[in-house]
């Protein structure tokens, strides 16, 4: 464990824009005291999508100024290993380099509401039931 007396858990994404940002505001929302959140990509968009900022504006989440960011920003020399790492999507969990020291390795997969079809509404619906889906994730595994 790192030296806070918080668990680092890094949520990793592909493209760090939905799915690893929605865990982060969450387990910074329910559990911020004892987790630090963090989140990154394998390969990082460079952006977080707007349907996952209002899908968490819906809960009173503020992610907004989340950024995306690559998984190599935790890596030794340069930066700090988490703890555990929760991979979100099949791509991550394979992308994802080896880091020293015992770090807990998860993998959680959820759709990627970044690709859903169809109207607004019916994109807006997946973002949230993927944010549902983590949530209740978070919940029963984690908090």
């Amino acid at each position: 464990m790192s030296d806070s007396s918080r668990t680092r858990v890094l949520f990793l994404c592909t493209g760090n824009s939905c799915r690893s940002q929605m865990a982060e505001g969450l387990l910074r929302e329910f559990a911020g005291d004892r987790f630090e959140a963090l989140s990154a990509g394998s390969r990082p968009a460079g952006y977080v999508h707007a349907g996952a900022v209002q899908a968490m504006a819906e809960l009173g989440i503020d992610i907004s100024d989340l950024r995306s960011k690559s998984i190599n920003e935790f890596l030794p020399p340069e930066g700090s290993p988490p703890d555990t790492i929760i991979s979100v999507c099949s791509g991550a969990e394979h992308d994802c380099p080896t880091f020293p020291g015992n770090v807990e390795r998860l993998h959680w997969p959820f759709d990627d509401p970044a690709h859903a079809e169809g109207t607004d509404e019916e994109k807006l619906a997946c973002f949230r039931r993927v944010r549902d889906e983590i949530r209740d994730a978070l919940r029963e595994r984690l908090i």
